[in-house]
């Protein structure tokens, strides 16, 4: 299965955090991604074929109970919360259930916001962590799915059941959720699909990671400057994100993959992908303003193809049945865990601030390569206390513990991890990097579909 690659200052944010989180890092990336779509969906568009679209990303992590779905989202906020001002505490909601209440509560917020000195706010976030109860309700609203369709859209929304007339123009509405691929397959049915209702939602299937042997290490702190100056960028005037030259050819390929496999999928897998190259554009651009850029690049481009490219895998795996991967997490390492407690105490701790977190003596800290213990006295009649700061030459550390994949500059995990490009005339296999479930079948013929193997 592809790796997508975790991209700019979102990417580096949750590569620094994932090794303390029991949870796939992957849904902490795609729900900061929607959050992050739903901050600047109010000024930023990105250009299909002449036309400006909204960059809104929908998105639904499947999994099953207990399987850190949660985690991923308060953890996407930890990324986040500091760079978007006070737009998470006042735009985000829950619990909409049908399409006259979603146009209902956008129209609020409009009314509220016509008069400030920022003018009209139509963005909004919706979080179902319940996603399941949702479905269950709106089964008895036919607008429901016609009127998120019109949002996902950016169409105009509109209420005529009311006394009074509502609405909402360019609305700027993201929908993140959480459910388990047994109540997908339940609710979210190949009707309701085929309508283009749930193709606008990316799923991605949650991998399992083990228990950590301790919970009391706190996230380490995020350098939000990059991001913040990027939400300012963003949010201070109308911009259009557009394909730079150099992504084209890419982007073509993109496009072709998309069809074909469309073409060749049984129907009730083929419903689910029909947007995929209009959702590659959609994180492109997203990726290209958390850089303050308003060009695609090809490199950005193969970033975003590489997480809808695993948004489709993970489509047709939910449609057979197949439930969430494993993936495989070590544990921190003492060192690690000694490396946070000091961190998170502005790089000096004491052997009080550290040992009790960390469940080791102060000799075996002491002894940890990179870490260095010096003996002070608090006050000048105070007791001496044992002082852990960190090394100014960490690479004998480097060198013994397991590197996570942090380690690696961010350009060289791009390289790694680059989207493969598939040409019409010629055929290159994608290695396999997890088995599956379940048996695939043998590949078509090359002339029938040259991308079946990419799933």
């Amino acid at each position: 299965m592809s790796t997508p690659v975790l991209y700019g200052p979102i990417g580096r944010s949750v590569r620094k955090i994932a090794p303390y989180l029991e949870t796939d890092e992957l849904g902490v990336y795609v729900a900061a991604l929607s959050m992050w779509s739903a901050a600047i969906g109010g000024t930023v568009k990105v250009s299909s074929r002449g036309n400006a679209r909204p960059v809104l990303l929908w998105s639904s992590l499947v999994a099953g109970t207990g399987r850190g779905k949660g985690t991923a989202l308060r953890a996407a906020l930890h990324v986040l919360d500091k760079s978007v001002g006070r737009f998470l505490a006042t735009h985000t909601t829950s619990g909409i259930t049908s399409g006259a209440s979603m146009v209902n509560h956008l129209w609020d917020q409009q009314e509220a916001t016509a008069e400030t000195e920022a003018g009209t706010d139509r963005r909004c976030l919706v979080v179902e962590e319940e996603w399941s109860e949702v479905l269950r309700r709106v089964k008895r609203d036919p607008s429901f799915t016609t009127k998120l369709r019109a949002a996902w859209d950016g169409a105009t929304l509109r209420n005529t059941t009311k006394e009074e007339s509502q609405e909402v123009r360019d609305p700027a509405m993201v929908l993140h959720c959480h459910v388990t691929p047994s109540d997908w397959t339940k609710y979210v049915g190949e009707s309701e699909a085929a309508g283009g209702s749930y193709n606008r939602i990316l799923p991605f299937l949650l991998g399992s990671v083990p228990m950590l042997d301790d919970d009391r290490v706190s996230l380490p702190d995020i350098d939000s400057r990059e991001l913040s100056d990027a939400y300012g960028w963003a949010t201070s005037r109308p911009r259009v994100i557009t394909l730079s030259e150099d992504a084209r050819p890419l982007w073509r390929t993109v496009r072709r993959y998309a069809r074909i496999l469309g073409e060749t999928l049984p129907e009730g897998q083929a419903v689910f992908i029909e947007r995929t190259a209009e959702q590659t554009l959609r994180v492109a651009a997203c990726l290209a303003a958390s850089e303050c850029s308003e060009a695609i690049t090809e490199e950005i481009l193969s970033a975003a193809f590489t997480l809808v490219r695993r948004s489709v895998q993970d489509t047709v795996r939910i449609t057979r049945g197949a439930t969430s991967p494993r993936v495989n997490r070590q544990p921190l390492s003492l060192a690690d865990k000694v490396r946070a407690r000091i961190e998170l105490h502005g790089g000096r701790a004491t052997s009080s601030q550290v040992l009790p977190y960390v469940g080791a003596s102060a000799s075996e800290v002491k002894a940890l390569p990179g870490i260095t213990a010096t003996v002070e006295r608090s006050g000048k009649t105070g007791r001496l206390a044992s002082v852990f700061t960190i090394s100014g030459d960490s690479s004998a550390h480097t060198e013994q513990s397991n590197p996570a994949p942090t380690s690696q500059p961010a350009g060289a995990q791009r390289e790694l991890h680059r989207a493969t490009v598939v040409q019409i005339d010629a055929y290159r296999t994608t290695p396999k990097q997890a088995p599956e479930p379940t048996p695939e079948p043998k590949p078509e013929p090359l002339a029938v579909n040259p991308f079946r193997t990419l799933l």
